[in-house]
């Protein structure tokens, strides 16, 4: 199977197997151009080439934050999560307290794989005079739209490892993904913050024209950086070289964290088993062609992070494969 860019996953997920199913699973993810919504069609797509009677049919655009409610409700079989935001719902808390049933509706929701987010790039034109995170103040920055869970931690690195505060030390735009992406290409802001396992289409088509530097803070230790990871995201590098127009003479120092892959509880074990496993059995079907498949890891997919449990199915999978206990 081919790697799944941009423009390939926005006609995956416009269209349904030609082949006739006997079971369509409704998967949503967020936009279709961004990382994790490429990682998680690949899921579906791998699964549906290879069982016969099941299929995964993806919808992208939306809040996975929303996304995860439905889960709870019965009306999608899969969404993606994150420790934080599984956690928030069980709790009722944040997006979340304002719906009284979402404490109830996370017993329906359980986790099929985590994977990486993926190290959050914050980049800058090769010519600008912006050379660390800590030399943002004044600039336009976009990190991801407002209220996501993107913005608030590509908010809290910076505060954290700099002590600038986006709207009084830098202006935060107001913008979605695809409308931040383009005021970057067009020069009209001076940093542009991303997620994603490389190598990242949008870093890959902006150096097609145009050369970048990746940027970090002056020093991405002590104590406010260690508080603000807590036990959910980690330090990460992203290495000189990854793209053509790529200007770092070394490592840059970002974070990273985990999501997933929920599902619903009510759904057949014996289903999940086979549709984790179908992905997993055939991962390598898509690495040549994807360099960013081969951060997926089998025990990474299965590690305890917060409160969410394995579906039962999922487990099942991940104890023969030999990665829990």
């Amino acid at each position: 199977m081919r790697f799944l860019s941009a423009v390939t996953l926005a006609a995956f997920l416009s269209t349904t197997p030609a082949h006739a199913q006997s079971t369509t699973l409704k998967m949503a993810t967020i936009a279709p151009s961004l990382g994790q919504a490429i990682t998680m069609a690949t899921f579906a797509n791998v699964v549906t080439d290879n069982l016969d009677d099941i299929s995964i049919e993806v919808s992208g655009g939306g809040a996975a934050t929303l996304h995860q409610l439905e889960v709870g409700r019965g009306n999608l079989e899969m969404s993606m999560t994150s420790p934080v935001i599984y956690n928030l719902m069980a709790g009722g808390k944040a997006m979340y307290k304002n719906e009284a049933e979402a404490p109830e509706l996370a017993k329906n929701v359980r986790l099929l794989m985590w994977f990486p987010y993926g190290a959050y790039h914050f980049a800058v034109r090769a010519d600008s005079d912006i050379q660390v995170l800590d030399d943002i103040e004044g600039a336009s920055v976009f990190l991801g739209p407002q209220g996501g869970g993107a913005y608030n931690a590509a908010r809290g690195w910076i505060e954290s490892s700099t002590g600038l505060v986006a709207g009084e030390d830098y202006d935060a735009i107001k913008a979605n993904w695809a409308t931040g992406y383009q005021a970057f290409l067009d020069g009209k802001i001076d940093v542009y913050v991303n997620g994603c396992l490389d190598p990242c289409g949008q870093f890959i088509q902006f150096t097609e024209t145009e050369n970048l530097r990746f940027i970090g803070p002056e020093d991405a230790e002590g104590e406010a950086v260690d508080k603000w990871l807590g036990k959910w995201r980690y330090r990460a590098e992203t290495p000189a070289g990854l793209y053509a127009g790529q200007t770092n003479d070394g490592p840059v120092v970002s974070f990273d964290t985990a999501v997933g892959i929920a599902v619903r509880t009510d759904l057949d074990e014996d289903t999940v088993y086979r549709i984790t496993k179908a992905f997993w059995d055939n991962l390598e079907s898509v690495t040549s062609d994807a360099p960013w498949a081969q951060a997926l890891d089998v025990k990474f997919a299965a590690s305890k992070r917060g409160l969410m449990e394995l579906h039962p199915g999922a487990e099942r999978f991940y104890r023969e494969a030999g990665v829990l206990d």
